[in-house]
């Protein structure tokens, strides 16, 4: 069953010429050229000729990668196209380098039933720039009591089931979730949360909090109930996908699952990468995320794993939210940052150029071990693949601005933040899908 949309953009005939191509599942880091014609990867080579009529793209001093694929993008499609419509969204994603998104599914109406989901694939259809597929609700209205009918959804092209925003409350209904789940031969994702220890928090739970004022969440509230879901999981035999992982408690437990053998990936954003909880002194709402930034030795946790690969990819949780629901005091606000446009650069300028994590390793976290994840190709730059790439200026330096923007909403937890390395050109399903300036 295809899984992913998309809008039908002219497929290319492209050249490009004398780039750094670095591409670890095809075990390419050198400068080659790349030229797709049709559409696809023909050859990877040096001093290749461009056939008539194609575009030649000089990418001298450039990187040239696989596009990146975001298992954790909310589109707000049904329901707030206030916030975000898939064409927003989507751009924002080639922008940002992404070939492929998956949204999320609690949207308004939820994505609960097998017309809602076909509703959302007719939109992407007409209306994405890159193929945008979607998660499906565990729980009819994510109320947490009535199973949707999985099977149904899966048939009509779900990647996973997920009631992210929400915890799956009680034992009993992660355990006949992940037993229905697994006929279905898709996996179900949670958002942990135990929402005992979550009520009235606002931030991480720690002396900054203390300092500041504001209601704290402890990691306990994520490890606790990451815990109870893999040892569910185990039980069941079914596999599990942990959302947005911010707590180093939280590894201590996905190292223990994996050192079973149990079948669980996780995923972990770029702003838990980066930033700390110590960023909220500014009690810019921004900054209000859940889960929220931890600690500086949560955040060296959370790289440390990105980088053995115990956290298996990187993912935006790409949250769009209108000025009226973060232009108010910090307590009241909405919980969420955007992320498919600074992504890269984030993660280049926090991670690489430090040297935490080398290019190839970003590279594969980003787009290689998400597309498995996810059940999709995974993007390669080699002959006979789809054209699906991004090119990268490792030198360009920029500010993040709500100007520069492609997403409906500006609420970035980077904004005024100096970045380096920018998208120029994005090739999604072998269609240019972006490019800087033009």
């Amino acid at each position: 069953m295809e899984r992913t949309w998309h809008k039908p953009l002219p497929v290319v005939d492209l050249l490009i010429r004398d780039g750094r191509v670095a591409d670890p599942l095809s075990g390419i880091d050198a400068v080659h050229d790349v030229l797709v014609k049709r559409g696809k990867v023909a050859e990877v080579g040096k001093a290749l000729a461009a056939p008539k009529g194609a575009r030649v793209f000089e990418a001298d001093g450039m990187l040239v990668l696989p596009g990146f694929v975001d298992l954790h993008t909310h589109l707000r499609t049904p329901g707030r196209e206030d916030e975000e419509d898939i064409a927003s969204g989507t751009m924002a994603a080639a922008a940002g380098g992404y070939v492929k998104v998956f949204a999320m599914a609690n949207t308004d109406p939820v994505v609960d039933t097998a017309a809602a989901l076909r509703g959302f694939a007719d939109s992407a259809r007409a209306e994405a720039v890159v193929p945008a597929g979607s998660y499906a609700a565990v729980t009819r209205g994510l109320k947490g009591e009535q199973l949707t009918e999985m099977a149904e959804l899966a048939e009509a092209g779900a990647v996973a089931f997920s009631d992210d925003g929400r915890p799956l409350a009680t034992a009993s209904l992660v355990r006949r979730a992940l037993q229905y789940a697994k006929v279905t031969g898709r996996t179900i994702a949670i958002h942990a949360q135990d929402d005992s220890l979550f009520k009235g928090g606002q931030m991480h739970e720690g002396p900054a909090s203390a300092r500041l004022g504001l209601g704290g969440i402890p990691s306990l509230c994520e490890s606790l109930d990451v815990a109870r879901a893999l040892d569910i999981a185990a039980y069941e035999g079914a596999p599990l996908h942990v959302h947005h992982v911010s707590a180093a408690a939280t590894l201590d437990v996905l190292g223990k699952a994996k050192a079973r053998g149990l079948k669980v990936t996780a995923e972990v954003t770029p702003h838990h990468l980066a930033l700390t909880d110590e960023a909220v002194a500014s009690l810019d709402s921004d900054l209000k995320m859940n889960p929220p930034l931890r600690e500086e030795a949560d955040r060296l946790a959370l790289v440390k794993a990105l980088k053995s690969g115990l956290l298996d990819c990187v993912a935006t949780d790409h949250a769009p939210h209108s000025p009226m629901s973060k232009d108010v005091p910090f307590e009241e606000a909405a919980f969420g940052t955007t992320g498919l446009e600074t992504a890269f650069a984030v993660l280049y300028t926090y991670l690489v150029k430090k040297r935490s994590v080398d290019l190839g390793t970003l590279v594969t976290r980003m787009s290689q071990a998400p597309a498995a994840i996810a059940g999709v190709e995974p993007p390669a730059i080699r002959a006979g693949a789809v054209a699906d790439l991004c090119v990268v200026d490792p030198r360009a330096t920029w500010t993040v601005t709500p100007e520069g923007f492609r997403s409906r909403s500006v609420n970035s937890a980077f904004l005024g933040r100096q970045l380096t390395g920018r998208i120029v050109l994005t090739v999604a399903a072998g269609r240019l899908a972006w490019e800087a300036d033009a």
